[in-house]
């Protein structure tokens, strides 16, 4: 199909593509393959966190590595196995984790623009839309460049992440007692390093500081488990309550999965 005078816009497919967005060149291509590896091997990194604390919380290193494959979004998979190695129930590690994936699928309503996928791929593109993709994706200058920075960055978190929380299974499981070398901690680290960046705004700083105020005062007196999603549902009230304002389109895309 070619473009027709009535069409401005230039919507038509060429070659698949709409004929608004010409080809990317070298260095344009160049530039967010760069930025999108270096987001995929920083976030994977963690990985190694995660596959520790799997194996400290009871997990095999089977489950633990099914885990992170399958659910694959580094916040639900940190608050399944906190829960759980603290004793927590099935049902509050399930309720935590979902409440905190919805984000992806909120993240879908902007990538889905973008990707314009069907089928099988649809499913693939579901799996890996995750913090960092997502930012890669929508932070590019347009269409060619946000898919190709999405799906370089998902693919990449994908198999470090995957490939760290195996690393960290199998090193944890060989360690043992994970108090004997801070593997208990190590999970609420990463998370809180993975978290820190991204505290720049009065709405961030705001549920942060409830947040805390929420756990410190719940924890002592609810079940495992409860008091996170209590605060993941404060975290919910303050961005309702904000209007709509998001972060700053410029920021840096370097969050965790």
């Amino acid at each position: 199909m070619t473009t027709s005078a009535a069409d401005p816009r230039g919507e038509g497919l060429a070659h698949g593509e709409p004929a608004a967005y010409p080809p990317l060149d070298g260095s344009k291509r160049k530039a967010v393959l760069r930025q999108s590896l270096s987001v995929g091997i920083a976030t994977g990194a963690y990985g190694i966190s995660f596959g520790a604390l799997g194996v400290a919380s009871g997990l095999s290193v089977l489950q633990t590595v099914a885990l992170s494959v399958l659910l694959f979004s580094g916040g639900s998979q940190f608050a399944v196995v906190g829960i759980l190695g603290a004793g927590g129930t099935g049902s509050a590690a399930v309720a935590t984790s979902t409440l905190l994936g919805v984000r992806n699928g909120l993240y879908a309503l902007q990538t889905s623009r973008i990707l314009d996928v069907r089928g099988l791929r649809r499913l693939l593109a579901a799996q890996l839309t995750i913090d960092e993709s997502t930012a890669v994706g929508v932070a590019q200058e347009d269409r060619r460049a946000g898919r190709l920075g999405f799906w370089v960055t998902g693919i990449a978190v994908f198999v470090f992440w995957n490939l760290m929380t195996l690393g960290g299974a199998l090193v944890g499981n060989a360690l043992g007692d994970p108090e004997r070398y801070g593997l208990d901690a190590a999970a609420a680290a990463a998370f809180t390093a993975l978290l820190w960046p991204r505290l720049r705004s009065r709405d961030a700083a705001a549920t942060m500081v409830l947040a805390v105020a929420i756990a410190l005062l719940t924890s002592p007196v609810l079940p495992v488990g409860v008091p996170v999603i209590l605060t993941v549902l404060a975290a919910v009230v303050i961005g309702l309550s904000g209007g709509g304002r998001h972060e700053r389109a410029t920021e840096d895309p370097e969050v965790a999965s």
